[in-house]
């Protein structure tokens, strides 16, 4: 099962020096059965690409968590074994919870099959995106707006070998 694991930044430097995604238990994005509900589409690559985005949104989050790191989003794709990433039904129903998958302990980063990065153009957006999103949560229209200009950059793909360079 592919799954998708939010990070910043430093966290890759600190998974990077570990050799793993973690400590467990993670929370990361797949495509389940809520998702592809939700997505409506039997395409995996649009729903993979949809997981993708869920997980870049949880990485927005992580970055607004914290001022000090460098206002990039940053997702590892990671291929485990059927069964290592579970989706809780109680939280699938939660449209904020679509996708979401729990996973027990640290991931092996020989395990990552991928590092997806945003763009060093998209820094603006994304920091001005972090800045807004807890006045989005509250409802505000133009924040959430501002949130959603977050979604118009791609991140980028990188292979693993790739982790020094990004860090």
């Amino acid at each position: 099962m592919r799954v998708y694991v939010s990070l910043t930044l430093s966290g890759l430097a600190e998974a990077h020096k570990a050799g793993e995604l973690g400590p467990g238990p993670l929370t990361a994005y797949a495509v389940t059965s809520a998702l592809r509900e939700w997505y409506v589409s039997d395409d995996i690559e649009e729903l993979e690409y949809a997981a993708l985005s869920r997980a870049a949104a949880a990485s927005l989050r992580m970055i607004a968590g914290d001022p000090d790191v460098a206002r990039r989003r940053v997702v590892v794709a990671a291929e485990l074994p059927d069964g290592d990433a579970v989706a809780d039904p109680d939280r699938g129903l939660d449209p904020g919870a679509v996708g979401e998958v729990r996973i027990a302990r640290a991931v092996p980063l020989r395990l990552a099959a991928a590092v997806h990065v945003d763009a060093d153009d998209a820094v603006p957006d994304i920091s001005a995106a972090a800045d807004a999103l807890g006045a989005a949560d509250q409802g505000d229209d133009d924040a959430q707006f501002t949130v959603d200009g977050a979604e118009d950059h791609e991140l980028l793909w990188f292979g693993v070998q790739e982790i020094p360079n990004l860090i």
